[in-house]
């Protein structure tokens, strides 16, 4: 489904104009493993670290958790420009990467994370009812197996139905090209198994909106991948699958002009809940 991305530019634009009235506060390298399980090994310490950044004194907000992309083999965590001043919070999270450590080290990584923001983030002036994950590329496939398999965030106590949404840019919806790289297998052999988002179909997930580039520009076989994603979810008889693909726009561009889209559905998702932004 390709989308007119300019009212969505505009909608961003008006509501820049009322959030950037407000202060923000930058909070960095917060550990999100606590207690006995921060003290695993210094990798660990250095990786599994979060920046929080979000409105002072502007009464209750939504938060969005963000995963960097790079293939579960490098980059790291960073508040994007995008989302800066936006009226939101913003939650970074760095994680580990092959090959230091193999899978699944790193799901487990953004599992705790994201736990980690739903026992505290009401300690910021946080909705913990708002909670939203998203992230590009391997961000991307990150948010969509802690909140497609339950059992991640069950091991915290946390139904990961409770996420409001699920906001994946250009997320790989098989198993992860670097889990096969692991385990021998060429990156042009598909492989749907736990480590997969689709093995995860389910009715009852939180709404699910798809993102990628241009499939004639994306990387190999994305667009397709998250289109059958997207006809597996409707099968399955979820109601709140929406699929966008972003014309002219490659798989690194294609975070740009994603941005607009986070923010609009989270401020949607926001008013469905009853909440006024």
């Amino acid at each position: 489904m390709k989308k007119n991305l300019t009212f969505l530019i505009l909608f961003t634009s008006v509501l820049s104009v009322f959030a950037q009235q407000k202060e923000y506060v930058l909070k960095e390298n917060i550990p999100y493993y606590e207690g006995s399980l921060n003290q695993q090994d210094e990798y660990q310490k250095e990786k599994c670290a979060l920046d929080i950044y979000y409105p002072k004194n502007g009464g209750s907000f939504s938060t969005v958790v963000w995963f960097h992309g790079g293939g579960l083999t490098e980059g790291n965590k960073g508040i994007p420009e995008e989302l800066k001043n936006k009226g939101v919070c913003v939650v970074s999270v760095g994680y580990r990467l092959s090959p230091k450590v193999k899978c699944p080290a790193y799901i487990e990584d953004a599992a705790a994370a994201v736990a980690w923001v739903f026992r505290h983030i009401q300690g910021y002036g946080g909705d913990p009812n708002q909670i939203f994950v998203s992230g590009h590329s391997a961000g991307g496939y990150l948010t969509l197996m802690i909140g497609m398999d339950k059992k991640w965030l069950n091991a915290y106590g946390i139904d990961a139905n409770k996420i409001a949404a699920l906001i994946p840019f250009s997320g790989q919806t098989i198993t992860h090209f670097t889990i096969r790289k692991e385990r021998g297998i060429p990156e042009t052999q598909p492989v749907v198994d736990e480590y997969a988002p689709l093995y995860h179909v389910r009715r009852d997930l939180p709404p699910l909106l798809l993102i990628t580039g241009d499939r004639e520009m994306e990387l190999l076989g994305r667009y397709e991948e998250n289109a059958y994603l997207m006809r597996m979810m409707k099968i399955a008889g979820h109601k709140q699958t929406v699929l966008y693909e972003l014309d002219g726009y490659d798989h690194g561009g294609m975070a740009t002009p994603a941005f607009p889209l986070l923010l609009k559905y989270m401020d949607k998702i926001a008013r469905q809940a009853g909440i006024s932004k």
